[in-house]
């Protein structure tokens, strides 16, 4: 039985069954899928070899096509907090972009509504816990319309805003007054940064981080380009990635979603050489579809290529309900009722009070 994990970075839009692309296909009238059957649909959403993220994120073209509709937006919402119960998250936090969903007549907050329902069914069935992130995409000049949106649905289990797209060519502080709209309005604020910026990478992190206000990175890989790594260790870190390590900033890291962007071998990401370094490193899935993963396939990968054990899974699994962006009483209650006991039975050294 898989270890319960949390879940800090996965995307909606994301994670669909392909069977269910299939069915919502038929339903719609959508007519542009790539392939007829469920094991082509599969393969084909498979962006392992895409090698870029604008490559990448092409795919997503056909999962959003097939849900701009409450009932398909709540089924996909639904099926979410059954799959992620299923692998054993025991807390999501799902994020996705309202205005993608609208071009069947849907107002942004209908979306959220279909999706929060979704949840709720799953909770219901499950106990999985979950909240939403709104997603802005930095491309686009409506990112005060998202944060706006964010901020008057609350109600509906919405707790931050995000700024995700290709980030190349789009540094985050183009999008500063929504950022800031969103922290001043008491939300969240989590921001893919350092995920696919190229030479920028860095300097997008620092950018999300001190001007923004960012409390979480967002993949947060291209950090290592501001380190100095000998025999694959961490022995030197430049001003940018002190900063992050010295505030204990969480990397949402999500490796399948960064090998696929990056082509790097298994052995190449560098989340063990950053968590021995001291890193706030949580373990995310990101697009379970796109990256064919899911949480307890992202602990594997940890396990057999960077030397992972049961107690440091446990460690970046607590380091994660502290990052979460629920409440108090809840991150309590996750790691006390559920996490530490499933982790000191599975032989992890931790202390089971929450503190």
């Amino acid at each position: 039985m898989a270890l319960p994990s949390v879940l800090l970075h996965d995307h909606l839009d994301g994670g669909l069954r392909p069977e269910t692309v299939l069915d919502l296909a038929a339903e719609y009238g959508y007519q542009d899928l790539p392939s007829s059957t469920e094991s082509g649909l599969k393969a084909w959403f498979d962006q392992a070899e895409s090698g870029s993220l604008e490559t990448y994120l092409e795919a997503f073209e056909h999962t959003i096509g097939v849900m701009q509709a409450s009932e398909a937006l709540e089924r996909v919402a639904h099926e979410a907090a059954l799959d992620l119960a299923a692998d054993g998250v025991v807390y999501v936090e799902s994020r996705f972009c309202p205005q993608l969903h609208t071009r069947g007549g849907l107002a942004p907050r209908q979306v959220i509504e279909a999706v929060s329902a979704g949840f709720a069914r799953g909770e219901a069935e499950t106990g999985i816990r979950w909240v939403l992130i709104i997603d802005a995409l930095r491309q686009f000049d409506w990112s005060m319309d998202m944060a706006r949106l964010a901020e008057s649905s609350r109600d509906l289990g919405v707790v931050a805003f995000d700024l995700a797209g290709p980030e190349a060519a789009h540094p985050p502080s183009v999008h500063l007054a929504a950022c800031r709209h969103a922290r001043e309005s008491g939300l969240r604020l989590t921001i893919h940064a350092g995920e696919a910026g190229g030479s920028n990478g860095v300097a997008y992190m620092a950018s999300a981080m001190d001007v923004c206000g960012a409390e979480r990175l967002g993949h947060g890989v291209e950090v290592v380009q501001d380190c100095v790594l000998e025999d694959g260790e961490v022995v030197k870190l430049g001003a940018v990635a002190s900063r992050i390590r010295d505030r204990q900033i969480p990397l949402e890291m999500c490796p399948a979603s960064n090998l696929a962007v990056s082509r790097l071998a298994a052995s190449e990401h560098p989340i063990g050489a950053l968590y021995r370094a001291g890193f706030n490193v949580t373990l995310n899935t990101d697009n379970r579809l796109m990256s064919n993963t899911s949480m307890s396939k992202e602990f594997e990968f940890v396990e057999v290529h960077h030397g992972f054990a049961v107690s440091d899974l446990a460690s970046i699994t607590k380091r994660a309900v502290a990052a979460a962006f629920c409440d108090y009483t809840t991150k309590v209650a996750l790691w006390e009722e559920t996490i530490a006991p499933a982790y000191l039975s599975a032989g992890a050294s931790l202390t089971p009070v929450w503190r």
